[in-house]
């Protein structure tokens, strides 16, 4: 330290003895502290900033000029880098730091201006173990040192260890790092150390990084109350107990972070020869910093390995954790810390969400793997977020994909084959059954649940139904082929009759006809034709509806016929001529399209079947309009309208809606033919707002395409802008073909 820099310490000495001032006398008149004024003469803290050099000049009453000389002096003191307690602990970082901008971005804002902070600010950087926490924090101490003169450290707080630290050991630990002398700690005694930690914290402007902790009540003691100091608690808990505190999560690497990262560790050259492979490599690693480095350290000492080759390793899932190790780093290693912590309960449940198909759970399903109470396995869900073991997403829950891994890892060692069947086949039950119930609010003769359902989620009305039925999607459909590959055709064919209605309103999930399909195998195993014809009508409606496969189309619903026939059904031979017309009208055969919907409007009268009437009328106009028959489809829309009205308080409401926009919708597309574009504009509005209101995305996007085309051709350039901008703006729901159609619209159109 220069004299120079130590000039303040002595300054303020003798202008204190000057004034004939004891430190206690100056403490007592300038408000700064005992021990503060004692730290600055003897150089053991940093000078301080204008106001407290203020208040001791106003303390010792000094003229202007020995004011001024004061003031010089703390700021030769406060040059950059000055560091009068000798403090920067950095242990041994990494310099191939990616990525975490916003992260970063944050911790920058938080540290500025603290030098007339009163108050010291905390941060709690939280995640799953191997997310980069404790990396995070000495890249971002690193870059904020210069902000914190007084001295940065870096504690270990060992919160994996079996036996971490205490706050006891902690606070005396950091004292001594901070240079306290001894004798003052000996003064103070063990019971005055943390008196003594917040009075130290207090006067100096530090960055003190508390890594690792393992809990809350390790890390109160060690967060001071008062003063400039900033704090960087990492932990892979939440530490949700902690009061007043910034948080900041962390998750995996975004697609491009993990492959530049990769691409860091293995260089550019090797990278480039294969994007592909490093992709695959960084997907395969879940995009985990600790597995991406175990991954890239591996690669750059097997220099004769290509990335492929590590790609192709990572690939079998089984095998993939022990793949994951480089020397004596382990991947599985750093998640065994976390799990070994965790209670019984919440260990059963960790390994059990192995079991769950889709990507994420919510608590009735994880409450069916354990047996457990709903509000007991929700308390359990978020003792393993709050550990960093499972992500959540509002009421979802997720496992991070190696977590998953590891979990299977954990159930084969820990629990026998039978009791993982078990706890399969009681969450695939509780799937396939509350999709029955939750189907069925769609189902004409059907509706809400019975009073005596207890399937421990809110199925009470058919938007909360639709809901469920969507984010549970993947699950189910798990469950539902495990059915049909167990032979469990009863089941299979119950599902899929409870779903059929409720197709119409998420055509486009991509999966209605690997549902049907099975359904339909399932029915010819059962033998019985009604039931067969049944689902094979079911499956060539999504053939040809969400698939766009005419030809396919056609050969199921013939053989739908072929077995309402034989089994002397009118209402599903109704329904074989409806998907054969309708296929038909896709290849523009409108001819014999117009015979099998008329064949079908008489067979669904001659049966009493409402619904289908209303969908064959419906077809009969759809066929006039797409054969260059605008005026007569018109006739046909507003007789199928008047017959709506006429059955309306006998149909299901949701099916009567979905009609009266299909109605609007064609009668707009039959204007718009006759260039009737204002009355065209009028119906397709009609049509979009009964879409909107059902949160039927797929058709909605289809009516946007039509209102836009409308409005442009009616000279409305701007409405149509943004009837197409809305279609793109959809998301996944959407009817993909239509989304392309209004961005090619959009181009078209140009800027405004």
């Amino acid at each position: 330290m220069s004299g120079e820099q130590a000039s303040f310490g002595p300054l303020l000495r003798e202008l204190r003895l000057a004034a004939s001032q004891t430190i206690e006398g100056l403490a007592e008149a300038s408000g700064v502290s005992v021990r503060g004024i004692g730290d600055l003469e003897r150089g053991r803290r940093a000078a301080p900033q204008r106001r407290t050099v203020a208040a001791l000049a106003d303390g010792l009453g000094l003229d202007e000029a020995l004011r001024e000389r004061l003031l010089a002096a703390a700021r030769t003191g406060r040059a950059p880098g000055y560091s009068p307690v000798g403090v920067q602990a950095f242990p041994r970082g990494v310099d191939d730091f990616v990525g975490r901008e916003a992260q970063l971005a944050r911790l920058a804002e938080l540290a500025a201006g603290r030098q007339d902070a009163v108050q010291p600010v905390v941060v709690a950087v939280s995640g799953p173990p191997g997310a980069g926490k404790t990396t995070l924090a000495l890249h971002a101490a690193r870059a904020l040192a210069d902000r914190f003169p007084d001295g940065q450290l870096v504690v270990d707080l060992g919160g994996t260890d079996d036996e971490p630290p205490g706050p006891a050991e902690l606070v005396l630990r950091v004292l001594k790092a901070l240079r306290v002398a001894d004798r003052e700690l000996a003064q103070a005694g063990p019971q005055g150390h943390p008196a003594l930690y917040r009075q130290v914290l207090a006067d100096r402007r530090c960055l003190l990084v508390l890594d690792d902790a393992r809990d809350e009540a390790q890390v109160r003691p060690l967060l001071p109350a008062a003063g400039a100091a900033m704090v960087v608690v990492t932990s892979r808990r939440m530490l949700t107990g902690l009061d007043s505190v910034h948080r900041l999560p962390l998750g995996e690497l975004s697609p491009a972070e993990a492959a530049a990262f990769l691409t860091a560790l293995v260089g550019a050259e090797r990278a480039a020869a294969d994007p592909d492979a490093v992709a695959d490599v960084a997907g395969r690693c879940g995009r985990l910093p600790l597995a991406l480095r175990v991954a890239g350290n591996w690669l750059a000492t097997r220099t004769g390995w290509t990335v492929r080759r590590l790609a192709d390793r990572l690939a079998a899932e089984d095998r993939r954790l022990d793949a994951l190790s480089a020397g004596d780093v382990r991947v599985a290693a750093a998640f065994d810390l976390s799990y070994r912590q965790l209670t019984p309960a919440a260990a059963r449940l960790f390994r059990r969400l192995a079991l769950v198909p889709g990507p994420d759970t919510g608590a009735a399903g994880a409450a069916r793997l354990t047996g457990q109470a709903l509000f007991d396995a929700e308390d359990t869900l978020e003792e393993l977020v709050e550990t960093g073991l499972l992500g959540a997403h509002g009421e979802r829950y997720r496992l991070h994909d190696l977590l998953r891994l590891y979990a299977h890892a954990r159930l084969a060692a820990e629990e026998s084959a039978a009791d993982a069947v078990r706890a399969r086949a009681a969450l695939y039950d509780w799937l396939l059954g509350t999709t029955v119930v939750a189907g069925r609010w769609f189902e004409p003769d059907h509706g809400a649940p019975p009073a005596d359902f207890d399937g421990t989620v809110d199925l009470s009305s058919a938007a909360r139904a639709r809901a469920w039925l969507q984010t549970e999607g993947a699950n189910w459909l798990a469950a539902l082929r495990a059915a049909a590959a167990g032979g469990a055709h009863r089941t299979v064919v119950e599902v899929a009759e409870a779903l059929h209605w409720f197709s119409d309103q998420w055509i486009f999930w991509g999966h209605w006809p690997e549902v049907f399909g099975a359904a339909a195998r399932s029915a010819r195993e059962l033998g019985d034709p009604v039931v067969e014809a049944t689902h094979l009508n079911y499956h060539a409606w999504a053939l040809l509806t969400c698939e766009a496969r005419p030809h396919d189309s056609l050969e199921r619903s013939a053989q739908a016929l072929e077995a309402a026939r034989r089994a002397g059904d009118v209402r599903q031979e109704a329904w074989g001529h409806t998907y054969q017309g309708l296929a038909l009208r896709r290849l523009e055969d409108h001819v014999p399209a117009a015979a099998h919907m008329h064949r079908a409007v008489a067979l669904f009268e001659a049966a009493g079947d409402l619904h289908g009437s209303l969908q064959a009328r419906h077809g009969r106009a759809l066929i006039l309009m797409d054969s260059g028959r605008p005026e007569e489809a018109l006739v046909v829309y507003e007789e199928t309208l008047a017959f709506l009205e006429r059955v309306r308080d006998r149909l299901a409401p949701h099916i009567a809606e979905y009609g009266r926009g299909g109605m609007h919708s064609g009668m707009g597309t039959s204007l718009a033919l006759l260039e009737r574009w204002t009355e065209a504009v009028g119906h397709h509005r009609a049509a979009m707002a009964i879409w909107r209101s059902s949160g039927n995305t797929a058709m909605a996007s289809r009516q946007l395409v039509h209102l836009g085309h409308a409005l442009a051709s009616a000279g409305r350039r701007d409405e149509a802008r943004e009837a197409f901008a809305r279609c793109v703006s959809l998301g996944p729901d959407a009817d993909p073909q239509r989304v392309t159609a209004a961005r090619d619209a959009l181009a078209r159109l140009g800027t405004p």
